[in-house]
């Protein structure tokens, strides 16, 4: 037998290994906390002679999760060890406020950092005993933190730092992001897995999930978070489970983090052992003020409560005869001793109602003023629920006596679950954008809730977010971006979706042109195309019932009418739309002037609400010079042309994207066109029953009837279709 050397060995395994892939693969997991080593070599070699070392931060849980983030960050971003120096020297990163760092202190920032309140920050190059060094100043320790994630994001997205001068605060106070989990650990409305929380695990075992979970909100700037479902189980606030929300709120605290608990009104009755839960009775008011003080001496810092009440059958102050203000005042009088706040949700719909779209403005409108000062109403950013396109809710605007919040949807419900790319951040942005007119032009939606327009005593902005246990945290790797827009906004409503995209993309995948250019263009599309082939020109909710998957315009019995499609579209032979005009439910009237003016006037009103306030003949003579129908038609098939243009363009960057991450989204976009297409097709054949018109011709045709798409409905797959407790 032929001997075999060490050196034909070594070559054999050379090869082989040349010809493997790495055992390591992205998966997501990072999210925008990406610190990898800058590709740009000159750019790196830059960084590297600015950078030299991290001056010790002074000793605290937050000051400490400062020191552990610029380590773990800088010495990944840089490729070298940058370490803590006992010595402010040339390229020192020194990090702290004026109470607690000496450097901070000698450079007397007070009048410089008094405008950026607790929370924000300064980063600055400066000199110091002669030696040039990197400052990252703030009045609190926490305003440090979010300098720190501040200071990496502008390496992350390879900004100058040469000279940099750069100071940020958040235009809102509560930036809160709401989970929809259940104490069974499913998620309402969530689509990446179980619940985050282990709760037959905790208070022992604290998973490591939990701090970056916390990582990745501060790195936005969110500093609060509802952790259950706002149809809440009265569970929630019992020992055992107060127990294990102390635990993270421990692990939050040091992020910034305060604990808020989604609560049911009923609790008195369901956990108190009383037999009603009126608002005005003695002994309610004393279990929640008990109950507040048992919270509190596990939470110290507890951010108080989160309630939806008289909603979707949840329990409320109605059942009593008591309306939303009595409710939610007598929960702000039990938090008021402790610093809390009562977050109420304004999102309420009575069976009765002619137009659900009137419903909130004509319950809240009038409680007005009677609202405590420790209470803020949380509104959706649309009159119905978070669908692809809304007009702005007329709540913004008509409160100026009561704190209002916004609710925005992270998880994409209505628009695909984890499976259809789509970018939120436009639909965000659209949404603050809105000018309410409440005081005259320049009262935007944005403006109304950071309370500039009204002085509100309290401001925020809430995401409903729903990550899970896939390992990327959201599904799809995509929807991680809104998550990221919504923090981003929720600090600073002035930032553009574009902008906020391109910083996503260069944090997230690479900072290399030919990725960030192609990658944005797809982000910044995606929203639109999901409208154009659901609910194009002001359509809406015509989603099969229950999951909110696929389509069913069709869709016309259900215990509600509100609850069907053909409660929205109300499509017959003669046309198509809900009037929302004087003729009609007159919803319109519930808008300032002159925004009322331009929705009631069939001309004026842009065609993209166009069918949320009119009912129009399919012959309805549209700005393109097509018909309604062949608008409507044409929307439809753009939709679909969208998202192959978007698989397309995502194609031709395999080799510049991580192969884990570039398939997985491939194939989410192979499925999102055959998706696409079943919406266009059920939609335009569905309607061409009513209109009696044809497709034109130069479309392809439909490849199946109308029947064999109704019969979809009840037999396709629906990823994840559970949805209730």
């Amino acid at each position: 037998m032929r001997s075999i050397t060490f050196s034909s060995i070594l070559i054999v395994i050379i090869f082989y290994l040349s010809c493997v892939k790495p055992l390591y693969a992205e998966d997501g997991y990072e999210m925008w906390l990406r610190y990898h080593m800058i590709e740009n070599q000159k750019l790196l070699s830059e960084y590297r002679t600015l950078i030299a070392s991290i001056y010790p931060v002074a000793d605290s849980p937050t000051m400490n999760a400062v020191s552990k983030e610029l380590v773990l960050g800088l010495n990944g971003l840089l490729g070298v060890e940058v370490r803590v120096d006992e010595l402010v020297r040339e390229g020192s990163v020194v990090a702290g406020t004026p109470a607690n760092s000496d450097v901070i202190a000698s450079l007397n920032l007070e009048s410089r950092l008094i405008g950026l309140g607790n929370e924000g920050y300064l980063i600055e190059e400066t000199e110091y005993n002669g030696e040039r060094i990197f400052i990252i100043a703030a009045n609190e320790d926490i305003g440090v933190l979010y300098g720190a994630f501040g200071f990496l994001r502008k390496i992350q997205t390879n900004q100058n730092l040469d000279g940099v001068s750069f100071q940020s605060a958040p235009r809102v106070k509560y930036r809160i992001v709401n989970h929809w989990d259940n104490l069974n650990r499913r998620v309402e409305r969530g689509y990446a897995g179980l619940s985050l929380w282990e709760w037959g695990t905790l208070p022992e075992y604290k998973h490591p999930r939990y701090t970056d979970y916390a990582r990745f909100n501060a790195s936005l700037g969110i500093n609060a978070a509802a952790i259950n479902n706002v149809n809440a189980d009265p569970r929630i606030l019992t020992d055992q489970f107060l127990k294990k929300a102390a635990v993270l709120a421990d692990i939050f605290r040091p992020y910034g983090i305060r604990m808020f608990l989604s609560i049911n009104f009923h609790s008195p009755v369901r956990i108190g052992g009383l037999e009603t839960a009126d608002p005005l009775d003695p002994e309610v008011i004393r279990f929640w003020k008990e109950k507040a003080e048992e919270i509190y001496s596990y939470i110290p810092d507890f951010g108080g409560f989160l309630v939806k009440a008289d909603s979707e059958g949840q329990p409320g102050p109605h059942g009593y005869g008591r309306n939303h203000a009595q409710g939610a005042n007598m929960l702000a009088d039990t938090l008021e001793p402790h610093g809390g706040i009562v977050i109420w949700r304004a999102f309420v719909y009575d069976p009765e109602q002619d137009d659900r779209f009137r419903e909130a403005y004509d319950e809240f409108v009038p409680l007005d003023g009677k609202f405590k000062e420790n209470v803020i109403l949380q509104v959706k950013n649309g009159p119905i629920d978070f669908q692809p396109r809304e007009p702005f809710s007329p709540l913004f605007g008509a409160l100026p006596e009561t704190n209002t919040m916004i609710e925005l949807q992270v998880t994409q419900e209505y628009f695909g679950f984890n499976i259809h790319l789509a970018y939120q951040g436009t639909l965000f942005k659209e949404a603050l954008e809105a000018d309410t007119y409440a005081k005259g032009e320049g009262s935007a939606v944005a403006n109304i809730v950071d309370g500039s327009i009204f002085d509100y005593e309290l401001t925020g902005m809430a995401g409903v977010i729903n990550p899970g246990t896939d390992r990327n945290w959201t599904g799809h790797p995509f929807v991680q971006s809104s998550w990221y827009a919504f923090g981003r906004l929720a600090w600073d409503h002035t930032l553009t979706a574009e902008e906020i995209a391109e910083e996503w993309i260069r944090m997230t995948f690479s900072n290399n042109y030919d990725v960030v250019v192609p990658v944005k263009e797809i982000m910044m599309i995606s929203r639109e195309a999901g409208v154009n082939y659901r609910n194009p020109l002001g359509l809406t909710h015509l989603y099969a019932q229950g999951h909110h998957y696929g389509p069913a315009p069709w869709h016309h019995r259900a215990p509600r009418q509100d609850w069907t499609s053909a409660y929205y579209h109300r499509a017959t032979e003669y046309g198509i739309g809900f009037d929302r005009t004087e003729t009609g439910s007159n919803a319109v009237e519930q808008y300032h002037e002159p925004v009322a003016a331009v929705f009631r006037d069939v001309e004026k009103i842009p065609e993209k609400f166009l069918l949320w306030f009119h009912h129009v003949s399919w012959d309805h003579p549209m700005q393109s010079g097509r018909t309604l129908w062949e608008e409507m038609v044409y929307k439809y098939y753009k939709g679909v042309d969208q998202v192959r243009w978007m698989r397309k363009k995502w194609d031709e960057l395999e080799g510049f994207i991580d192969d884990q991450r570039f398939q997985h989204v491939k194939a989410l976009l192979e499925i999102q066109e055959r998706d696409a297409v079943r919406w266009r097709d059920s939609c335009v054949l569905y309607f061409q029953t009513f209109s009696n018109m044809a497709i034109p011709g130069n479309y392809e045709k439909p490849e199946h009837d109308l029947q064999y798409y109704m019969e979809l409905e009840h037999i396709i797959y629906v990823p994840d279709h559970w949805y209730g407790r």
